[in-house]
């Protein structure tokens, strides 16, 4: 009786369950794919990156080895980009966020990627997104108060070229700030 192996195979962005026979060819097949210890691994880490490899081999009941090989594997595979530390911003006094989107007035592919290498260079947006609807781009931007907003619009935004309009919603209250995948619900 072949042993049934469950994996999950991610393409073009959206996630497809597959389940398939263990054979020779299937081991490669799982090199690039990911199974139940890779998305453990990768919710482990979502939650504290700081974890050692013992310690979620640990919690994961394997063996460090393998943990370390797994990691090794995502980052290879380019699942896990790099690691970084939340910062409490209200530790730093009132910090103003602003959603801005913008409208650029020529839709060609270069002004288009023109926009965003541009955009992406300035230390005040955290966010740059591409987006269907009546905007072209969603920014999130963080300064100290509205007078740093208008500098940061005047003197940086304003001036890439073909920026049709702006629109600006402003943050009043972060109820919740979560930068985790939701793994479970979108496989």
């Amino acid at each position: 009786m072949e042993k049934k192996a469950k994996y999950y195979v991610f393409s073009v962005g959206w996630f497809a369950k597959k389940s398939i026979s263990l054979s020779t060819n299937v081991t490669n097949m799982l090199n690039q794919t990911l199974d139940q210890v890779d998305l453990d691994i990768l919710r482990l880490l979502q939650q504290d990156a700081t974890l050692s490899t013992k310690a979620i081999a640990t919690t994961l009941k394997r063996v460090n080895t393998t943990v370390i090989n797994r990691i090794k594997r995502l980052k290879d595979l380019g699942y896990i980009s790099g690691s970084t530390t939340l910062i409490e911003r209200k530790k730093f006094g009132d910090i103003l966020i602003a959603y801005t989107q913008v409208h650029v007035n020529d839709h060609t592919a270069e002004t288009l990627l023109s926009f965003q290498e541009e955009a992406v260079k300035f230390p005040e947006v955290l966010e740059c997104y591409h987006m269907t609807g009546a905007f072209d781009f969603l920014l999130k931007i963080i300064v100290k108060d509205m007078v740093g907003y208008n500098n940061f619009l005047v003197h940086k935004l304003a001036r890439i070229k073909n920026i049709g309009a702006l629109q600006s919603y402003f943050v009043i209250n972060e109820s919740k700030r979560n930068l985790n995948y939701p793994l479970d619900h979108l496989l």
